[in-house]
């Protein structure tokens, strides 16, 4: 980009948080669910950094969608779903030495500590694996599970049952219900020996240790998973029912004694030089290790700390990741292509001469958009200079200029889709070029479609991206209500997939299967599905919960001068979302479609449903004054039992909590009528 943070304007940064919201979705989906990630952890850190600042910046901007807000994504389907008792979330990352006293500094104002007061931190290597769950009852292993979104994961029970470092069994008299959390990886060794094994079969080899591991894991035949070398390290608990220990450190000696092999090496560090000077030690044993690490991970020794600290949206503010510099290389890149996104988008991929990077071979790079390649003056035939951090595609750094061959010639970013040659136009303020050929753009059309069915949204197996594609093509699918129509079509003849080369009989009917089993949709998945531009599964929930049914949703919609205002008011959406929703209901083929849907489907209305039958479950608080703990630990404690936090008073309002020192916010509740507590008033409400 050109433009630095604080050169944007408020239409400038809505903007740009639109593309990185996009741009990250997209590659959490390549990572989590697909295993096959585009872009460096480097690159994708770089991409998070930039949406935090941004929306530290422009607090307007942040939702319940954004990607600071949630982690992963939903699990496959192949597996059952399991809900996690407990979150099972993501760190947050350091990057520099600074920042390990930043994090500290969030931690004693959070808590009130003050100066003198030590914070004890666990140290140790951050394993490149796949995060999994261990659920234990008196002793016995009863369920494995993946971390999915944070919420729900993948059951995988029968495969992490051959592991190896994974007892059935604990020892030493574990709690009745105990939740071991972990990482499943692999040796860098073995995965030289997979890989081999994997060629002279003429099998998939696998880029990375990561890869491996986590695609083993994702087995469907637990057989398979069986010959994979496959081990564990165990780092943490989920829920249990006795308490163990007082301290994270005591947790770690614990889980060892119940049979766990735990991440080494690892320190006890007591104040910040300690902190700093491990994570160097670890970085320069790095290559030593017989395993792949990315960083430190950081967490509070104090489990009583662990629990008043609490989280934010996706990760623990107890604990932080602290990642290792990204690799660099030097290799050529060939061409510039451009590929049109499911809304339109333009992004320039980089297409490189094939390098290896860290044990890893790479050959494409996501360029971003057009400013990026005119900021650091990339062309087709230049040799650039790559750096990746543990995934298969790399970040481009910069062009070595002195290596640009006489008669280079600039990139020009088309001003037309290369798909369906409309116009590509850039909107005042938008870092990205967009497709304006809509119904006519065949990538368009295709992708919506692949997202109608795709996991989060209609989650119909046997549809994938190919089939996808080749049903638009013979006009088998054109649009999503004949998705619905193709078991009336082969029975009256008009469509026969099983003598197609690579169907039969059962695969034809297992289609047909799993379409009659998404008849019946929650209204939320439904919106989801649509496919309306920044309209996530979080702000699906929302418009679920306040609109009920899909009639009454439509109805709404279609009245934008009486609903606006309205809408804005929903916590979590702002007027870009507004006026995208409104537009995609103001398009009379959207209606049209919604309309056929509703012919095929049963849309189920939303039932909204009380986190734990709290009292203040879904009641709007605001805090004013000073009360015994800090701000930031009153507004958790609030969210965490259902609440929503506002910064201003307001008609909707429903308890102001008034401390010492209350002001206008005071004065404003009482003019208003708002119910207004003291602090023990506020205990007694939000414990009963």
């Amino acid at each position: 980009m050109n433009k630095s943070l604080f050169d944007f304007d408020k239409e400038d940064a809505k903007s740009r948080h639109k593309k990185l919201t996009e741009q990250i979705r997209h590659h959490d989906r390549k990572y989590y669910a697909e295993d096959e990630p585009e872009i460096s952890d480097a690159q994708y850190d770089k991409l998070r950094i930039e949406l935090e600042k941004l929306e530290k910046q422009y607090p307007e901007l942040v939702t319940k969608e954004s990607p600071t807000q949630k982690v992963g994504i939903s699990p496959e389907t192949a597996f059952t779903k399991v809900k996690h008792s407990v979150p099972m979330l993501s760190l947050s990352n350091l990057f520099e030495d600074e920042d390990v006293h930043d994090f500290i500094q969030r931690i004693r104002r959070f808590l009130n500590l003050p100066e003198t007061e030590n914070i004890e931190i666990v140290a140790e290597p951050k394993i490149d694996g796949l995060s999994c769950s261990l659920r234990y009852e008196n002793g016995k292993l009863v369920m494995a599970a993946t971390r999915g979104d944070g919420t729900e994961g993948e059951d995988i029970t029968d495969n992490v049952k051959t592991i190896n470092d994974i007892p059935h069994e604990l020892s030493d008299t574990p709690p009745e219900i105990l939740e071991v959390r972990g990482e499943i990886y692999m040796r860098r060794d073995d995965f030289a020996k997979l890989n081999k094994q994997q060629e002279e079969k003429g099998q998939k080899i696998f880029a990375n240790p990561r890869n491996a591991a986590a695609g083993s894991v994702r087995q469907l035949d637990s057989k398979i998973t069986a010959k994979r070398p496959l081990k564990f390290f165990a780092y943490a608990l989920g829920e249990h029912s006795k308490i163990i220990s007082k301290t994270q450190w005591g947790i770690r000696n614990k889980l060892e004694k119940y049979g766990f092999k735990k991440t080494e090496p690892a320190y006890l560090c007591s104040n910040i030089d300690e902190i700093i000077k491990t994570y160097h030690h670890i970085l320069q044993t790095r290559a030593k290790l017989p395993f792949d690490i990315d960083g430190v991970v950081y967490k509070v020794n104090r489990l009583d700390w662990q629990e008043r600290l609490g989280f934010v949206a996706r990760s623990p503010r107890w604990a932080t990741a602290h990642k290792f510099p990204a690799e660099q290389a030097v290799t050529i890149l060939r061409k510039i292509k451009i590929q049109v996104g499911r809304t339109g988008i333009l992004t320039p991929v980089a297409e490189l001469e094939p390098i290896t990077v860290g044990g890893v071979v790479v050959s494409r790079a996501t360029l971003h958009n057009e400013d990026e390649i005119k900021r650091k003056d990339i062309r087709e035939g230049d040799h650039v200079i790559i750096q990746r951090a543990g995934d298969v595609i790399p970040q481009v750094v910069s062009v070595l200029m002195e290596k640009r061959k006489t008669g280079s010639e600039e990139f020009i970013f088309p001003d037309h889709c290369p798909d369906c040659k409309s116009l590509a136009i850039r909107e005042k303020g938008e870092a990205a070029r967009r497709c304006t050929g809509g119904l006519i753009c065949k990538e368009q059309a295709v992708l919506r479609l692949i997202h109608f069915v795709s996991r989060d949204a209609f989650n119909i197996e046997g549809l994938g991206d190919k089939i996808i594609r080749s049903f638009w093509e013979e006009g088998i699918i054109k649009s999503p209500e004949d998705i619905f129509k193709i078991e009336e079509k082969i029975k009256s003849g008009q469509l026969n997939l099983k003598d197609r080369e690579g169907w039969g009989e059962l695969s034809q009917n297992n289609l047909i299967e799993s379409i009659n089993s998404r008849r019946k949709i929650p209204l939320d998945k439904f919106i989801y599905a649509l496919g309306i531009r920044q309209i996530g599964q979080a702000t699906s929930k929302l418009l679920a919960a306040n609109y009920h049914d899909i009639d009454n949703l439509v109805t709404n919609m279609k009245n934008k001068e009486e609903e606006y205002e309205k809408l804005l008011e929903i916590d979590g959406i702002g007027e870009s979302m507004a006026d995208d929703i409104f537009g995609f209901f103001a398009e009379p083929h959207n209606l049209k479609i919604i309309e056929n849907l509703k012919k095929e489907l049963e849309i189920i209305p939303y039932q909204t449903i009380d986190i734990n039958d709290s009292k203040i479950a879904g009641k709007t608080i605001v805090f004013t004054g000073n009360i015994s703990i800090s701000r930031s630990e009153a507004k958790a404690q609030a969210e965490k039992l259902g609440a929503k936090v506002s910064g201003s008073v307001s008609k909707k309002t429903d308890y102001v909590i008034a401390g010492q020192g209350s002001g206008s916010k005071l004065k404003k509740a009482q003019e208003l009528g708002v119910t207004v507590l003291n602090e023990d008033e506020w205990k007694e409400l939000s414990s009963s």
